[in-house]
């Protein structure tokens, strides 16, 4: 079956989780190093406020911080972590497939390509899709999801023993006294 985007649904661009546990707080899209100026500037020439912080960072010494990003998060526009943005959620424009209009959807980040798939062994469609909820299977239409998703492995990477991940203190009011704030190292 063909993937594609169910009438009306912009879930992908407007739902964060927490990851890896809610002490991480909720995640933001993944914007790697090269992607991160690009962002910043289609922001300014959207009029919008973006807020990146980083993701994941690898050092060679565990007893210090990241002394290299390897990725940056791009928040949500909500308090809470939600909503991409990108996402036109105000002018009244759908998509192609009558949910919200992504603002920079010729130029949107690797990660956005890459959905719905989710690397892991073996890599799997994303449960929270509403389309692979539905049907629960895709395999024709994927080749480019694929290949974002293969560079965006390569570029993630490493040969430093320390990776570290960043905790952006960002999630759901009632979840708040869980979080935790900046660099963690992954044991």
């Amino acid at each position: 079956m063909e993937f594609r985007c169910l009438d009306e649904c912009s879930q992908c661009c407007i739902e964060r989780e927490y990851y890896p546990t809610k002490k991480f707080g909720k995640i933001g899209v993944l914007i790697l190093p090269d992607e991160k100026k690009r962002m910043e500037k289609l922001a300014k020439e959207n009029n919008l406020e973006i807020k990146i912080l980083p993701r994941i960072g690898v050092s060679e010494d565990r007893n210090s911080t990241p002394t290299k990003i390897l990725g940056y998060q791009m928040m949500g526009i909500e308090k809470n972590g939600n909503t991409c943005p990108f996402l036109d959620t105000k002018s009244g424009i759908k998509s192609p497939h009558n949910g919200f209009p992504c603002k920079i959807y010729n130029d949107r980040p690797l990660a956005c390509r890459t959905y719905p798939l989710i690397d892991s062994d073996p890599i799997t469609l994303d449960e929270k899709c509403k389309f692979c909820k539905e049907h629960k299977t895709a395999d024709e239409n994927l080749n480019s999801e694929m290949e974002s998703l293969l560079r965006i492995k390569e570029q993630m990477n490493t040969q430093y023993p320390s990776i570290w991940r960043f905790a952006t203190e960002i999630g759901e009011m009632e979840d708040s006294h869980q979080f935790e704030s900046g660099w963690f190292l992954e044991e």
